[in-house]
């Protein structure tokens, strides 16, 4: 049995490569249902998809690994040469390590934040409803959790932390002389774009506007905030009327092209926007971001503005990690226990196999006793020596036998199992 992770990130893959394997949540629990179809042995398997990642991770034979690039690469319309020079395969201690790092911030574009800690949780959470997740790697995250909420409660990594939509406000505040004389258009009405939309309320705009393609969503959200809502449909139109435009949809192809931006800095008079994509694949079309009167900035432009203030958290790094190598020592030490290579697993069932057997040889030879009579002490005591000396005939068969030596040793590891406070019982044979 082994552990691995497949993936990339921010790191290792530019955003149009990331936004081909970009998953829905939604698309998670089918995703995986094919993916281990096509594998000959099908793996434990958890699919991590965010803006920032796209991670597979399984457990079982390391031997699925290729072809599990390789129906990857085929989902993402890609060859797996192409993937391959992107993605990073990690086994065992470093996958657990990975997985842990995620889960406490040490690996996202804001060192510390919080919200992928809720995106792995709903990950496991599909992939469990999926079938998918087995005890492994029920094991892994679980443990990836209680390690990220040490992490939080015992260091400072979160302090100061500026989000991606703390960031896009920072910016714009840049661009206009006063944030309160600028119109925002929300596209979108999920988890990113509500905390934008706290970030920019607070600034308190002249207006706030939500298009979605659920209206009764949007309208939720709008209520929130004292904004407009609108279709998507109604966006091209009513494009120029807005200073900032913040993206974050689940659309597979951009919902904001070149041409519609266009013709909103024509009605602008080429007054400049401010605009953010922060969806994956991208909501706003790449070419927009070439015109004049526009600035536009995707998740991988926030970046450098996101790292303000990590020098101020290298000590809680370093404490971070140290929890992290802790909490990886545990998890290899539990999969040692289990691996049936090592003989231990086969051993403990066959110990209690044989426990089994002791007890119910001596339970009914205790309901014999009873029909016949006899008395429920004299029943009861007599099951508790039958079950007390079956359980000790073979150790103390081995502490009478062999030589000195192999007493003594026997005698030490029976100290250790069977004495609570650790003293040695006599050589039998002195």
């Amino acid at each position: 049995m082994s552990v691995w992770t497949l993936g990339i990130n921010h790191q290792t893959a530019p955003l149009d490569l990331r936004g081909r394997f970009a998953f829905a949540l939604d698309q998670i629990q089918p995703t995986l249902h094919t993916l281990r179809s096509a594998l000959p042995r099908q793996p434990e398997a958890t699919l991590l998809s965010t803006c920032n990642r796209t991670e597979l991770y399984g457990a079982g034979d390391p031997a699925v690994l290729d072809p599990t690039l390789d129906w990857l690469a085929q989902a993402g319309g890609v060859s797996s040469q192409v993937l391959r020079d992107h993605a990073y395969v990690l086994r065992d201690d470093q996958s657990a390590r990975h997985a842990f790092r995620v889960a406490s911030g040490l690996d996202s574009m804001v060192l510390g934040e919080a919200q992928i800690l809720g995106q792995m949780k709903d990950a496991v959470r599909a992939a469990d409803e999926a079938g998918a997740l087995g005890t492994t790697l029920h094991q892994l995250f679980q443990r990836s959790f209680a390690v990220a909420k040490q992490v939080r409660s015992s260091t400072e990594i979160g302090a100061h932390s500026i989000s991606m939509t703390a960031a896009a406000v920072r910016l714009a505040s840049q661009l206009f002389e006063d944030l309160r004389e600028v119109r925002v258009l929300f596209v979108g009405a999920g988890e990113m774009i509500e905390l934008a939309a706290t970030h920019f309320a607070a600034k308190t705009p002249r207006a706030m506007a939500i298009a979605n393609r659920s209206m009764e969503r949007g309208e939720k959200l709008a209520s929130r905030f004292g904004a407009q809502v609108m279709r998507l449909a109604e966006l091209p139109e009513q494009l120029h009327e807005f200073d900032v435009v913040v993206s974050c949809t689940a659309s597979t192809l951009p919902l904001i092209g070149l041409g519609a931006v266009e013709r909103a800095l024509k009605k602008r008079k080429h007054r400049p926007m401010f605009m953010v994509d922060l969806a994956v694949p991208r909501d706003i079309e790449a070419e927009v971001k070439a015109l004049d009167d526009v600035y536009l900035y995707t998740v991988d432009d926030l970046a450098t503005v996101v790292q303000t203030g990590k020098d101020n958290r290298l000590a809680a790094v370093a404490q971070a990690e140290a929890i992290i190598d802790a909490g990886v020592l545990s998890f290899m030490h539990w999969m040692e226990r289990r691996d049936p290579a090592n003989g231990v697993v086969p051993l403990i069932q066959q110990i209690n196999a044989q426990a089994d057997a002791w007890r119910a040889h001596e339970l009914n030879r205790a309901r014999r006793l009873l029909a016949r009579g006899e008395p429920v002490e004299a029943v009861l005591e007599a099951l508790s020596k039958g079950l007390t000396q079956k359980m000790l005939h073979g150790t103390l068969a081995e502490l009478h036998s062999g030589d000195a030596a192999a007493r003594a040793a026997t005698a030490e590891t029976v100290s250790r199992l069977f004495l609570r406070d650790g003293r040695l019982p006599q050589d039998p044979q002195s």
